[in-house]
């Protein structure tokens, strides 16, 4: 590689991976000089940065010159820009609502502030990333930050347990990980994810390199908690403050996806063969072990946990249907996951959000904690069901798009596995419905045992009123959104 090419860097295709970085260091500065309330002024500093660093990635949509910088290793193109505005708007929505819960508390708001804003700057990293080095490095920022984040309840056991939990099960997976892509590089002597693919076209599939690659597959099973590697999530979600856990079942769980979708779709699509049926039973099983424990759940951050655990599962079918050489099938898998991933992220921060405000007055966050909610705090009850029907896949609503993707791209593979889990979308679907209707039964057809209203407050309040608008548009909208994705893969071949 020229050095030329590694020291000369364009600040453009950068800056919104600065902006973060930079607002990640202020919030931090600043809070060493806030007393008491005042902590909380670090908030808006951190959401003008997230800002500032959306309306690069706007700019740099707009100019449209595909963008590259330390060799090639960083590149700034549709599929890196869909994904960054993505981010950036999960942060967005992450920190209004984390506003309402450490202006209560009123402690660790430098600290988190920066953890957030240095995760989510690992995300944005992850997306450009078209080597295999980076890649680690960018999964690694998301997660150190996360592993912090899930104990700052530190005086809670339920916290400290989940932290270690995600701790060493996060040691652990990127050790596998490492070890995978360590024998990866010693096969084909490049960390490029082109030239991987490049390699790997026609190479005999010899059991180490099999090897390597489902120890990859492994390592990001963990990041995404799919099963049978999902066994820290409940607890973690449970343990974390409520917008950490936000955070990890959405902007964690889609780093993850990206990343996996750079390894399996471009640098992995010569040995689909190997890999895509392995996560074929993965999907099943995640997607029903997911929701059928999630029926036994009587609180609720650990039901919406389960959900997330079911919801990988869903995401995991479009990589199982993936073919060698088959670009148009693979680009139609690409844009499903993308469309379903955008379609969670609002679904599932919103429900969040909701949890977040009912828990103030209900900190055991207990499913009967909603009873009467439709009575009392009728805005919110309309909000939660519409989040709680979009995730169970019902029009009109955009969580139907997003399992009509999955499922139509695996009708679309013509394999028996593809139809296998067709069928298993629609069965676990319905069983999903069992649990999100029953949430809402309780809000609407219970009585309430609090008469007093819940107030999210202004922070709060227009999160959840946005994803609201944002979920009922998105199915409005669902050809501008199909069309965004199809802009955005990123395909072997394609």
């Amino acid at each position: 590689m020229d050095v030329d090419q590694v020291t000369q860097i364009d600040f453009f295709a950068l800056a919104p991976e600065l902006a973060v970085l930079g607002a990640s260091l202020l919030v931090l500065l600043i809070e060493l000089f806030l007393h008491g309330p005042r902590k909380r002024f670090v908030n808006p500093i951190a959401v003008l940065g997230v800002l500032v660093a959306f309306g690069f990635v706007v700019a740099l949509s707009v100019d449209g010159t595909e963008r590259a910088a330390f060799g090639e290793m960083f590149v700034v193109d549709s599929y890196a820009l869909a994904f960054k505005g993505f981010f950036l708007a999960v942060a967005l929505f992450v920190l209004l609502t984390s506003y309402r819960y450490f202006s209560e508390i009123r402690t660790y708001q430098g600290e988190y502030y920066f953890l957030m804003l240095s995760a989510f700057l690992g995300m944005m990293l992850m997306t450009s990333a078209r080597d295999l080095v980076m890649l680690f490095i960018a999964l690694e920022l998301v997660s150190i930050p996360g592993f912090v984040m899930a104990g700052l309840r530190k005086f809670d056991l339920r916290s400290n347990e989940g932290a270690m939990k995600f701790f060493l099960i996060g040691v652990l997976s990127a050790s596998v990980l490492l070890f995978g892509l360590s024998i990866v590089y010693g096969f084909t002597g490049t960390t490029s994810l082109a030239g991987v693919a490049a390699s790997l076209e026609g190479a005999e599939a010899t059991p180490l390199l099999l090897a390597a690659t489902l120890f990859v597959i492994t390592g990001f099973g963990f990041k995404v908690s799919a099963v049978p590697f999902h066994f820290w999530a409940p607890d973690t979600y449970e343990g974390a403050p409520i917008p950490v856990a936000a955070f990890l079942s959405v902007a964690s769980k889609a780093a993850g996806f990206a990343g996996l979708l750079q390894v399996t779709f471009v640098a992995f699509e010569p040995l689909a063969d190997v890999w895509a049926p392995v996560l074929g039973v993965i999907a099943i099983l995640t997607m029903t072990l997911g929701n059928l424990t999630a029926l036994t759940q009587t609180q609720m951050v650990r039901l919406l946990s389960y959900s997330s655990v079911a919801h990988a599962g869903y995401l995991l079918v479009p990589f199982a249907v993936v073919q060698p050489g088959a670009t148009a099938l693979n680009a139609d898998a690409f844009s499903a996951v993308l469309i379903y991933l955008f379609a969670y992220g609002a679904m599932n921060i919103g429900a969040f959000a909701v949890v977040t405000a009912v828990a103030r007055r209900h900190p055991g966050r207990r499913i009967t904690d909603y009873a009467g909610l439709g009575s009392r705090s009728p805005g919110l009850a309309v909000a939660l069901t519409l989040f709680l029907v979009s995730l169970g896949g019902i029009p009109p609503l955009v969580g139907f798009i997003a399992k009509l993707a999955v499922f139509f791209v695996a009708v679309e593979a013509g394999t028996t596995l593809g139809i296998v889990l067709a069928a298993a979308v629609a069965i676990n679907t319905v069983i999903s419905l069992v649990y999100y209707l029953r949430i809402a039964r309780v809000m609407w057809m219970e009585e309430a045992t609090d008469p007093e209203p819940v107030r999210p407050g202004l922070a709060l309040g227009f999160t959840v009123g946005g994803l609201t608008v944002v979920t009922v548009a998105l199915f409005v909208l669902a050809p501008l959104l199909w069309g965004a994705a199809d802009r955005a893969v990123l395909v072997a071949g394609g």
